[in-house]
């Protein structure tokens, strides 16, 4: 199970009447900490938990505090001080040292189940939309769900000030939807990799030989239609990335051209700059004149060679894409690296 909201709503929504739920939510954060404002996870009354608000150090302690919310059926607000020597966030040892605001909201069918029934299905969907969380010291439970569209930069959580209440509004979206054009051996950590990211992944191969299902467990659809037909899926709205692997120049090259014309966000081609450049000419496109930019050769430069690394150097420049991230070396140590080969 991946920690992303959509799979935590998989798992809780046919189980939502069976058990007690809260939904705990860090609605601000001073300092560094492990995840920021709008990250969630639930708690039921079997003590299990789904997701992350810290590296695995608050969790037990937020258990605590979310079986008081079972009891009272009322919201409660609890902080950690990674900072404070009192804080019991310092005394078990987080080494973030930032601290961390977390509202935790009871899960209950006169209230609307918090209308996570409404975001379940929108983001199984494919859909989108923002989420307000009321803040309250009373104990007061109330939540919104406006389906709603926005730009590919995700816009942040942001606490807002409105008729003298707090609220906290997280736009909320499924996970990326990857598609991988080709499905030869090189192919399968791609999906796997994915995957594991909780990615959505659809794998196309018109080709008999390729794209067996048995080779492509984890694979959320396998298509084999003409490539020409292949933007008109139902699914194709729903694509974010899309990573071309035939190892056939005129496939690559039939597949380049017919996603100029997707939704995609980042869009890479397998193997070298002369390679991509021979795509090109047979998709009679000019590079200085596509839509979607054309990430060739794929990934970052991560000294990869095996067929695993490679898929990660993809999925790491896929993903710093996706998040608008410059996918740099957060301590600075390549630029030492690169000074001292």
């Amino acid at each position: 199970m991946n920690n992303h909201f959509t799979e935590l709503l998989n798992y809780w929504h046919p189980l939502r009447d069976e058990h007690l739920w809260v939904l705990a939510t860090v609605y601000k954060t001073v300092g560094p900490c492990y995840r920021r404002a709008g990250a969630m996870m639930l708690f039921n009354d079997l003590g299990q938990q789904f997701g992350l608000l810290s590296g695995g150090c608050l969790e037990a302690d937020i258990q605590r505090q979310a079986a008081r919310v079972m009891q009272t059926k009322q919201a409660l607000t609890v902080s950690y001080d990674g900072g404070d020597e009192d804080d019991i966030a310092f005394q078990l040892g987080i080494g973030c040292g930032g601290t961390v605001h977390i509202v935790l909201q009871p899960i209950l069918p006169e209230l609307h189940y918090l209308h996570l029934n409404e975001v379940h299905e929108q983001l199984s969907n494919g859909g989108k939309g923002l989420y307000s969380q009321l803040i309250a010291t009373d104990g007061t439970v109330q939540t919104a769900w406006e389906v709603s569209q926005c730009s590919a930069q995700k816009p942040s959580p942001e606490l807002i000030e409105k008729d003298n209440q707090t609220w906290l509004l997280t736009y909320l979206s499924p996970p990326p939807h990857l598609l991988v054009i080709g499905a030869g051996v090189d192919a399968q950590p791609v999906v796997q990799m994915a995957k594991t990211l909780g990615w959505t992944v659809t794998l196309w191969d018109s080709r008999p030989a390729n794209g067996r299902r048995e080779y492509f467990m984890s694979a959320d659809q396998i298509l084999r239609q003409p490539l020409n037909e292949l933007i008109e899926h139902k699914s194709a709205a729903h694509w974010n990335a899309a990573v071309v692997m035939s190892h056939n120049l005129q496939m690559d090259a039939h597949a380049i051209k017919a996603l100029q014309g997707s939704a995609i966000e980042y869009l890479a081609l397998l193997g070298p700059a002369s390679r991509k450049q021979q795509v090109l000419a047979l998709a009679e496109l000019n590079e200085q004149e596509l839509r979607i930019p054309l990430a060739g050769p794929a990934g970052l430069n991560l000294g990869a060679e095996l067929p695993e690394g490679i898929a990660l150097s993809i999925l790491a420049e896929c993903h710093a894409v996706l998040q608008g991230a410059a996918a740099q070396s957060l301590s600075g140590v390549l630029a030492v690296v690169a000074e001292n080969p």
